[in-house]
């Protein structure tokens, strides 16, 4: 029997994590051949090349190199490089994850092939419709065969919107982030040095990140973010590896940075760091769960999320942007001893329930 192939489409640091998680469930199974391609949107060493490296991902087969250029034009561009990629692969099923340009793109040119598509991290919600991220996950939600949901609420918010009487099929797979969060813990202990090079081990700090859209681009909510995290910082050290689209927004602003900067780091090293941190200060999606799975409260630098269960839970505070909201998120953060027992996202098994719903699907 000839193996079926399946096309992955990557462009973003996170999903090279997660697809990491799929990809080993991948590599024992017979019925399967993968074919990675990476769309280029994360494209300098620290933000892409170091993820496939340090993660054991083999290297994609393509790379079609396309970034830094406003949404519509980077989708578009995407969509004509991946149809000739699917032209010339002819995959059984294309996968995409999260809810990025590459995403959305993959799962178009994909649709209009009439090739099935797959989305991991389907059902996520922010109902903020200003997010270019919620656009991209509704619209790939809309054209996929097989949703694989990573929490009970994101298959609620997929009945809510009527997906039972469309044609696909709605699972809940769990969080391949928390598979891959769990696989290379270990790693990550014995290979970092980060925290010894930062002369940070064993002592207490926060973990600061900050790269979407709606803040870097935002010159008030970015201000009034960055006085937040020098507030902290008086008492409590800040370590912010800083995304290059907020480098260059500082600069453009002329911010001071009275913060532990350093460039972006690969996935060991973040671990390494949420590990050792006392509190994480974010606006990723990702690293929201990351903290959760490594037992730190978080402060999440967004007026919503899509991972409610965590403020449900006790486990993150919605801080907004403004100054003050964020230091009252970060007190409160600070003072709370949530129980991170609870399993919220399937206790690293997600890969593997996702492969077997790849071989349900005709």
């Amino acid at each position: 029997m000839t193996p079926r192939k399946l096309l992955t489409v990557v462009g973003a640091r996170p999903q090279f994590v997660k697809a990491s998680a799929v990809s080993r469930a991948l590599a024992g199974d017979p019925g399967f051949t993968e074919v990675l391609v990476h769309t280029g949107q994360h494209f300098d060493a620290n933000m892409s090349a170091v993820f496939f490296e340090e993660l054991a991902v083999p290297a994609p087969r393509y790379n079609l190199d396309v970034h830094s250029l406003p949404h519509g034009a980077m989708t578009g561009r995407m969509l004509e490089r991946l149809e000739e990629v699917l032209l010339v692969e002819k995959p059984d099923v294309v996968l995409v994850y999260g809810d990025t340009n590459s995403t959305l793109a993959g799962a178009l040119a994909a649709r209009k092939l009439n090739v099935p598509v797959v989305h991991v991290e389907a059902g996520l919600r922010s109902f903020n419709l200003r997010m270019p991220e919620e656009v991209n996950r509704i619209l790939t939600d809309r054209v996929s065969d097989l949703l694989c949901c990573p929490t009970a609420r994101a298959v609620e918010n997929l009945r809510a919107e009527g997906f039972e009487r469309m044609p696909c099929r709605v699972v809940r797979t769990g969080d391949v982030m928390q598979d891959t969060a769990l696989h290379y813990a270990h790693l990550a202990e014995r290979r970092s040095t980060l925290l010894d090079r930062l002369s940070l081990r064993g002592r207490p700090f926060a973990l600061g990140t900050l790269h979407r859209a709606e803040n870097t681009d935002d010159p008030e909510r970015l201000a009034s973010i960055v006085r937040a995290l020098h507030e902290i910082a008086r008492e409590l050290p800040v370590v912010l590896p800083i995304h290059p689209r907020t480098a260059a927004a500082v600069r453009r602003q002329g911010l001071q940075m009275d913060l532990r900067v350093i460039e972006p780091v690969g996935y060991l090293d973040m671990v390494g760091l949420i590990r050792g941190s006392t509190v994480v200060l974010t606006d990723s999606g990702g690293l929201q769960k990351e903290a959760y799975f490594f037992g730190k409260p978080c402060v999440t630098l967004r007026d919503e999320t899509e991972w409610v269960e965590l403020v449900e839970g006790g486990f993150n505070w919605l801080a907004g942007a403004r100054t003050e909201g964020i230091l009252a998120a970060f007190r409160a953060a600070m003072a709370a001893r949530p129980d991170f027992s609870a399993d919220l996202y399937g206790g690293g098994t997600a890969g593997c329930a996702i492969v077997a719903e790849l071989r349900r699907l005709s």
